[in-house]
């Protein structure tokens, strides 16, 4: 899409240095982090939210690759989290599919 700002991250026309990247996905830091480690992962190629159906492939490439990024956050013996917001009501704001990748303090035990 040619006015999301995701893809134009994906496509390496805005944005810092990448965290991650491969043929499939980009991974870099949030810039509203809400815990010391808060790095966002999207597929290059644009799809809305999980309602637009993506591949099963890409999605578990993507949850493979939130493991790599809690590797090189240092995170990953640790602990962290992985959300994906779904839809408004879910608090998504980008609507370009994205996972969250949070860590590097004890995260709280509720999900609201």
């Amino acid at each position: 899409m040619q006015d999301c700002l995701f893809c134009k991250i994906a496509a390496g026309e805005i944005g810092g240095p990448h965290v991650y990247e491969d043929e499939m996905v980009v991974a870099f830091d949030d810039i509203s982090p809400q815990a010391p480690v808060h790095t966002l992962i999207i597929p290059k190629q644009h799809c809305a939210n999980l309602n637009d159906e993506p591949d099963v492939a890409l999605l578990g490439h993507i949850l493979q690759v939130a493991h790599e990024v809690a590797r090189i956050k240092g995170i990953d013996q640790s602990g962290y989290r992985v959300v994906q917001n779904n839809g408004p009501d879910a608090g998504q704001t980008v609507f370009h599919l994205h996972f969250h990748v949070i860590g590097g303090k004890e995260l709280s035990l509720g999900m609201a």
